[in-house]
């Protein structure tokens, strides 16, 4: 069964909507990239017409590819003075530290919620998807042995952190350690990678829950980590487009929400 994520997505905006709209002051979002590729390029340009939409101001400030780590912790301090939720798309160029930048978000101000699970205010957008699908298909992740692929800040560690949390079995798996015979005994696979569809049905067990949140630019579409094949032997797959994407981005706007409530 192929998820849609777009009926979920504006089932959620709408409560978010109804939220914004019960608020004195519409909340302000402001998003900082650097140098964006074109698989961050699509992303904003969703966010900020979702956000247009549920009445949200959202906020674009784009710094050059040649920025240094503490221009760009200085223009994360000075915007998140002025908006009530703060997010800095990654990925960032490689000559700045990402750990350090992460940090200079407050954590009352952080929709991407990067501190989770420890003190974080918010799941991340990508686990929040991921538990609104499981919600609603009624996932039982308790004793299943889950694979995730990758581990990125945005998918893989929140992720993982979120399976054992519900009582998983969890193996994170990344390019130096791929094992494939591990990915087939996975129950659920959740993958974040970035490998245009190269996870293949022969790769997994028939009946797998797959999480593709994996976006690449391909021939100029935006494709998943996983083969759209792997439809045939899953018992649920979130497709790309149209599956975790915009659910993520309509739980990032229920997150500023929250942030704006508290």
């Amino acid at each position: 069964m192929l998820v849609d994520g777009k009926a979920i997505a504006e089932t959620l905006l709408k409560k978010v909507q109804e939220r914004v709209a019960s608020l004195p002051t519409a909340p302000r979002l402001s998003v900082l990239t650097c140098a964006p590729n074109f698989e961050t390029q699509k992303y904003l340009s969703m966010k900020k017409q979702k956000a247009a939409a549920v009445g949200i101001t959202m906020n674009v400030v784009e710094l050059p590819g040649d920025t240094s780590t503490s221009e760009v912790v200085q223009c994360v301090t000075q915007i998140a003075s002025a908006s009530d939720g703060v997010v800095v798309q990654l990925p960032l160029p490689p000559q700045i530290v990402v750990d350090q930048v992460l940090a200079a978000i407050p954590t009352a101000k952080d929709p991407d919620g990067f501190n989770y699970p420890k003190d974080g205010a918010c799941l991340s957008p990508v686990v929040g998807a991921i538990d609104e699908i499981s919600s609603l298909h009624q996932l039982v992740w308790k004793g299943k042995q889950v694979v995730v692929l990758g581990e990125g800040k945005l998918v893989g560690v929140p992720a993982a952190a979120y399976a054992e949390r519900k009582g998983a079995q969890v193996t994170v798996l990344h390019k130096d350690n791929f094992n494939e015979a591990v990915l087939q005994t996975a129950d659920i696979v959740i993958s974040g990678m970035g490998a245009p569809q190269s996870i293949k049905p022969a790769m997994l067990k028939s009946g797998v829950v797959v999480f593709d949140a994996g976006t690449s630019e391909d021939g100029g579409i935006l494709v998943g980590d996983v083969d759209p094949a792997v439809g045939d032997i899953a018992s649920l797959l979130t497709p790309v487009p149209g599956g975790i994407g915009p659910i993520t981005i309509a739980y990032l706007l229920h997150n500023v929400t929250t942030l704006t409530s508290r």
